[in-house]
């Protein structure tokens, strides 16, 4: 079966590269954009299994990139698990509203990452469970 592949857009680099290195420890192919500019670009270039989606982001907001995925016919279904600094209710109604299929205020542990991850894409074949 082929790996599974997330696309990562988060612009904090010490949060990418722990949330890449557990994911690609559960057998996550993952790549990371630190730029909202260039996001739906790379999510139409990679067609990932889902998305993990900064609410903060340089060049253009996760809302906004979520906002637009949701209104692309071939995006709409694509699982999307919005991150926040900002973990109050309005950030995570905002994520709701806009189509965030789940959500996850930081600071959060890596393994919520992945069971978010996995709990939002089915979890699939060979999936990888952190112990409680």
């Amino acid at each position: 079966m082929p790996q599974r592949q997330v696309l990562l857009i988060e612009d904090e680099p010490h949060i990418a590269e722990a949330i890449r290195f557990i994911l690609s420890r559960a057998g996550w192919g993952v790549s990371v954009l630190a730029d909202g500019a260039q996001a739906m670009a790379q999510i139409v270039a990679q067609a990932p299994d889902a998305v993990i989606l900064d609410l903060m982001l340089p060049g253009r907001s996760g809302l906004e990139i979520l906002a637009a995925m949701r209104t692309d016919p071939a995006l709409v279904a694509l699982p999307v698990l919005m991150l926040s600094a900002r973990g109050q209710g309005r950030d995570r109604d905002a994520a709701e509203r806009a189509g965030a299929t789940a959500f996850l205020a930081k600071p959060f542990a890596n393994s919520d990452v992945l069971a978010h991850l996995e709990a939002i894409t089915g979890g699939g074949a060979g999936a990888h469970r952190e112990p409680a």
